[in-house]
């Protein structure tokens, strides 16, 4: 890893707002994954949330250009699951909905830990999803059209979210996430190749130095050389490899 690379990812971490979110409920459209992910990303968003259609949906690199490399997506059974962990971890609930009690979406005070519910292409958010929500938010259009793409609504209101959070000094805080977490990033974003085989070998990672370079012991650079039938054959049990017999 170049010492380049190194400080580009250790300044991003740095930002990282592990208290501002985005949960996706059914959006199904990979293109609209895609974009809110990499909108994510652009914002300083560490992890975002889906409730996913019956069918499995993965994001297309070619949109998110890499950066479901860098957002962690976790994914919930249903609505509920994903906005109850969500308020026990503190977070404000909002949900992006026209009703008799929404609010312009840039009245909120987004420095307070919060998670922005966003719904299906068709259909918007659920039923229960805008029951739990503590504040239902809207955009407002002078326009003929009611409503905005979901990803493009989502872009707009954290970006609203990333100039409060500017204004606050949230992005000065330094890096949230634990020595473990930054080292298992910085490791994955500066060495793919070895990633894989720790992956494959099922090998913990390094601990990386000051400079991004590679703490590890001579056994270790011994068993990322192991080829895999090398690497196969050493994770054998002695006991169920055949033992040789004396010839009669």
């Amino acid at each position: 890893m170049t010492p380049e690379r190194f400080k580009r990812i250790s300044d991003m971490l740095a930002m990282r707002q592990l208290d501002l979110t985005v949960c996706m409920e059914e959006v199904h459209k990979p293109h609209n994954l895609a974009a809110i992910v990499r909108t994510a990303d652009a914002i300083g968003i560490h992890r975002v949330h889906a409730v996913w259609p019956k069918t499995s949906i993965h994001p297309r690199k070619g949109t998110a250009r890499g950066s479901q490399n860098w957002v962690d997506v976790k994914l919930h059974p249903d609505i509920g699951t994903a906005v109850g962990e969500l308020k026990a971890a503190g977070m404000q609930i909002l949900a992006t909905h026209l009703s008799e009690s929404s609010v312009d979406f840039r009245a909120i005070d987004y420095t307070r830990p919060t998670a922005i519910l966003v719904g299906q292409e068709k259909h918007g958010i659920g039923e229960e999803a805008l029951a739990l929500a503590d504040h239902h938010i809207v955009i407002p259009m002078v326009g003929m059209v009611q409503s905005l793409n979901v990803s493009v609504a989502a872009a707009a209101i954290l970006y609203e979210a990333q100039r409060q959070r500017e204004l606050a000094g949230c992005y000065q805080r330094g890096c949230p996430l634990s020595l473990d977490e930054q080292n298992s990033i910085l490791f994955e974003g500066g060495y793919p190749v070895y990633t894989q085989l720790c992956k494959e070998k099922e090998m913990p990672y390094p601990q990386l130095g000051p400079a991004g370079e590679i703490l590890a012991d001579e056994s270790w650079w011994q068993q990322m050389q192991l080829t895999r039938k090398g690497w196969a054959a050493q994770q054998e049990d002695p006991l169920d490899r055949e033992q040789p017999t004396d010839e009669i």
